[in-house]
């Protein structure tokens, strides 16, 4: 039997519990789990059923190809695709594939209709109004305004939705910038609302439905949370979130490293002590960066030890210490991302070594890494 070099095990009922907690903070309102980017990193397909079964009404994704991926796998619920579409061939593709899309203009919404026009399907479209994340959208509300109004007269289209997105929900102390996008997306939506009861109106991400009911309005769109991930990227343990993803390898060799010898590229670890050195196989390939060279720790037998010398594509060093015991380990389990005993290790601990954000860390795993999914409380599908 063949040993993974390295695994990424996810848990799906931890999935079904952080969507239960955002339902819980949500109080009515629903939520959309979004699944984009491979579930971040955690498999789209697994998480979006578990997300599901939890009782998400709504997946948001980036792209078309990552609707056809859910489409293919059966899962026939709303999808949203929040990015932007490259022409109108996607367009048309969203209506035969049942996705919502997003518009911000006239111009869009003719370009919907186009697509619309010799298909047995409907547009359902989006307005998007940019209160300040600065990206995607129009920052003119008139404009956003007159977009409605295009949508809901035009032929084959169908206006299902208005929405932003915050740019500092995750950062509490971001000088009142929150509070004015939601302010200004209030403004431009209560109105249109009024005249639209049907329509969609959502704003809020991870951090937002955490931070401010207010932002709830009739769903919110989590990614980051829903795979038990600090929007704020501290303690998911705060929020009671659970993390979905453990990241382990093992001890492929373990050898002895006198004073004044190396491990790895560069030499940049030199003993200073006679120690052993656990090698494990997983790298920079795996999608465990190079960054993280000398500054992380991996879990092995429920002790916390250092990883040592540079991060190669293949292979990372971890310094089992002098003791002579340390050679029984080779082939011991090594968690790089999970807990072993009383120790843990977060993505957010990671992160936070390499100056960068949690989403990062997960988002950033190779294909060469197999996810796992073991037996749930779940229904299969």
């Amino acid at each position: 039997m063949s040993v993974d070099r390295a695994q990424a095990i996810v848990e799906q009922d931890a999935i079904a519990h952080n969507c239960a907690r955002l339902l819980c903070s949500l109080d009515g309102a629903g939520l959309c789990a979004v699944v984009k980017a491979d579930g971040y990193g955690h498999g789209a397909v697994e998480c979006a059923r578990a997300a599901l079964h939890a009782g998400a009404t709504w997946l948001a994704v980036a792209t078309i190809d990552e609707v056809l991926v859910l489409r293919d796998a059966g899962i026939e619920a709303p999808v949203l695709v929040m990015g932007a579409l490259a022409d109108i061939e996607e367009i048309e593709c969203a209506i035969e594939q049942r996705a919502d899309i997003v518009v911000w203009s006239e111009r869009m919404v003719a370009l919907a209709a186009k697509a619309a026009a010799p298909l047995s399907g409907v547009a359902r479209v989006h307005v998007k109004l940019d209160t300040g994340m600065g990206r995607l959208g129009t920052r003119d509300p008139a404009e956003a305004t007159r977009a409605v109004a295009a949508a809901s007269g035009a032929p084959g289209v169908r206006l299902a939705g208005l929405m932003t997105h915050f740019a500092t929900a995750d950062i509490p102390d971001d000088d009142g910038f929150f509070e004015r996008q939601l302010a200004a997306f209030a403004d431009w939506a209560a109105p249109i609302k009024a005249a639209h009861p049907d329509v969609l109106v959502h704003a809020a991400n991870s951090a937002a439905v955490l931070r401010e009911p207010r932002a709830h309005f009739d769903m919110a769109r989590c990614g980051i949370a829903v795979y038990g991930l600090d929007p704020f990227n501290r303690d998911p343990f705060a929020h009671d979130l659970r993390p979905a993803l453990t990241l382990n390898s093992y001890v492929a060799e373990v050898k002895p490293c006198r004073a004044g010898e190396s491990t790895g590229y560069g030499r940049r670890y030199v003993a200073d002590r006679d120690t052993h050195l656990g090698v494990l196989p997983i790298g920079y390939g795996d999608g465990f960066r190079r960054a993280l060279s000398g500054r992380a720790d991996v879990l092995i037998a429920g002790a916390r030890l250092p990883l040592v010398g540079t991060v190669s594509m293949d292979n990372v060093a971890v310094d089992l210490g002098p003791d002579a015991a340390a050679l029984e380990l080779c082939g011991a389990e090594a968690i790089l991302i999970g807990s072993s005993g009383l120790e843990r290790i977060t993505a957010e601990e990671l992160a936070r070594r390499m100056d960068t954000i949690n989403y990062e860390i997960t988002c950033g795993l190779s294909a060469r890494v197999p996810r796992a999914y073991p037996r749930s409380s779940m229904p299969v599908p």
